[in-house]
């Protein structure tokens, strides 16, 4: 029977673990008889109980949980590659450790992956979210499918069934400052996405702050569009354009007469949109310099601490 790796990133989850673990454990029952689990728990850094309630995971099933614990916190996406390179099933389910993703919609995933389909996706179309954080997370999600990557599903996804195959190429790739999720529609498999809705976190506190939001959000856009760098030449060329307007009118002026040409305000009222705009244009340049320096660097996404497979 086939092996599924269930591949769970945690971060200050102490709380969250002890229920997950009974939820992924009962949820064993509704898939075919003799399928074989794996849980990879991948600890990014967590300074409560985090790994403490982890290891009692892995007394009470030895044989079915490894433990991956990092030196520090280097963010879901890197701690996500730790686990990848750590699973060893023919086919790996991603999902949070805080339940909020339901576990029950495993087993469809898996029917699909049964009948030939490499990525099956749990796609969210509502979640029990602040009505903030919804606006911002279907705001991302809008700008990324329109500018970005046009086969990402309505509302997103974090909950994702995906092949071996899939999980190979994507250690093979181990891009730097990315999205290993949205790597998995640039490679262009076919998929199906089976909607459900995100429930409300019932236990701890959630450490996905707004700046590491807005990283996410940059790091997958910037990764996957270079619409930013042709913004900057569409705007350097139309303020071209009205810069020559400009000097053509007042050259004019000039040849009529109209010695004293009025328009210190405005001369200055241009020349800091342009310096806002330069400042700007260097802003998303350096971003996209910075990603190739990094990767340039060749240093590894992250660091494991210890093992305990």
């Amino acid at each position: 029977m086939p092996k599924i790796s269930i591949i769970i990133t945690c971060y200050y989850n102490e709380l969250n673990i002890p229920h997950t673990k009974k939820a992924l454990i009962e949820n064993e029952r509704n898939f075919p008889i003799g399928t074989e689990f794996e849980y990879v728990m991948v600890d990014d850094g967590s300074k409560d109980n985090t790994y403490t309630e982890l290891q009692k995971f892995k007394a009470e099933y030895p044989d079915k949980v490894s433990l991956i614990k990092l030196s520090g916190n280097f963010g879901s996406p890197n701690a996500f590659l730790a686990g990848l390179k750590y699973a060893t099933g023919d086919c790996n389910i991603l999902i949070a450790a805080d339940l909020q993703d339901p576990v029950e919609l495993m087993p469809k995933m898996y029917e699909y992956w049964s009948k030939g389909i490499k990525l099956v996706m749990g796609n969210r179309i509502d979640r029990e979210d602040p009505f903030i954080s919804k606006i911002f997370g279907k705001t991302t999600q809008y700008l990324i499918k329109r500018f970005a990557l046009s086969n990402l599903p309505d509302g997103g996804f974090d909950y994702v069934l995906f092949d071996k195959e899939l999980r190979e190429k994507a250690i093979e790739i181990n891009e730097k400052n990315s999205n290993t999720l949205y790597l998995f529609l640039w490679l262009k498999y076919e998929y199906v996405a089976i909607p459900y809705k995100r429930l409300e976190r019932k236990f701890g506190k959630s450490k996905w702050t707004f700046s590491k939001k807005i990283k996410f959000f940059i790091d997958s856009f910037v990764a996957f569009s270079f619409l930013p760098i042709r913004i900057i030449s569409v705007s350097g060329f139309i303020l071209g354009l009205i810069a020559i307007l400009y000097a053509l009118i007042i050259v004019y002026n000039r040849l009529n007469g109209n010695i004293n040409v009025e328009g210190w305000s405005a001369m200055m009222l241009v020349f800091l949109f342009v310096s806002a705009f330069q400042m700007i244009a260097l802003g998303i340049l350096g971003e996209y310099l910075w990603r190739t320096l990094d990767a340039s660097r060749n240093r590894p996404n992250y660091v494991v601490d210890k093992t305990e497979i």
